[in-house]
């Protein structure tokens, strides 16, 4: 039987590549971590933070700041700066957030996608904030009731956006509309239309626990 493209030419089973190899090995950490995690206290703990955002390879440090300061508005339960993205105690994050880095609860990882795939072990739905040929709309996705909680909302990098392999691990990809010559907004300005969106959404829902029924 000749092999097919991605088939072992000895056995025929299926080859992975190199990213869905890397993928399946993060996969098994990360499950290794979640099991670790995991205690008697884990429904609580989602119901604490039903809104995570993962911030991933944020250049800009204002961007950072616009981000803490937005999500501490909308009531998002924590951040999750992951990658090159920079944490506090930074100038440029604090002239920006104006002290939500220090009302926001939040956490750096190296990995979003070892960060990702341990909120899907606990029962988080990962949303992805980008366009592509296979997102939605936002506003389809909020209309349609596709959202819920928990969730977690990833937002990417100034240029490239949401990395390939967090998109893999993605249960919906949104985006917003554009009307005009460019193609994106800036990440904080996204983020904020988009956050506030879900929040509200959700909040109208009951999904969200009490500080959100200010919204």
């Amino acid at each position: 039987m000749t092999p097919r493209s991605g088939q072992c030419a000895s056995c025929a089973r299926p080859m992975l590549n190199r990213l869905q190899l890397g993928i399946v090995k993060m996969e098994e950490r990360a499950q290794r971590i979640a099991s670790q995690l995991f205690t008697e206290n884990t429904v609580t703990d989602l119901a604490k933070e039903p809104f995570i955002v993962i911030a991933e390879d944020i250049r800009s440090l204002w961007n950072v700041g616009s981000i803490f300061r937005t999500a501490d508005g909308a009531g998002v339960s924590r951040i999750i700066l992951t990658g090159i993205t920079g944490s506090p105690p930074r100038n440029e994050i604090a002239k920006v957030s104006l002290g939500a880095e220090d009302t926001v609860p939040w956490n750096y990882s190296v990995s979003s996608l070892e960060s990702v795939l341990i909120l899907k072990q606990r029962g988080y739905q990962i949303v992805g904030l980008e366009r592509s040929e296979s997102s939605k709309s936002l506003s389809d996705a909020l209309s349609n009731h596709v959202l819920k909680t928990p969730m977690c909302l990833v937002v990417g990098n100034e240029v490239t956006g949401v990395s390939p392999e967090i998109s893999l691990q993605c249960d919906a990809v949104c985006h917003l509309p554009m009307r005009g010559m460019k193609e994106s907004l800036n990440v904080a300005v996204a983020f904020g239309i988009a956050v506030y969106a879900i929040a509200e959404y959700l909040n109208c829902r009951g999904a969200l626990h009490a500080p959100f029924s200010k919204l």
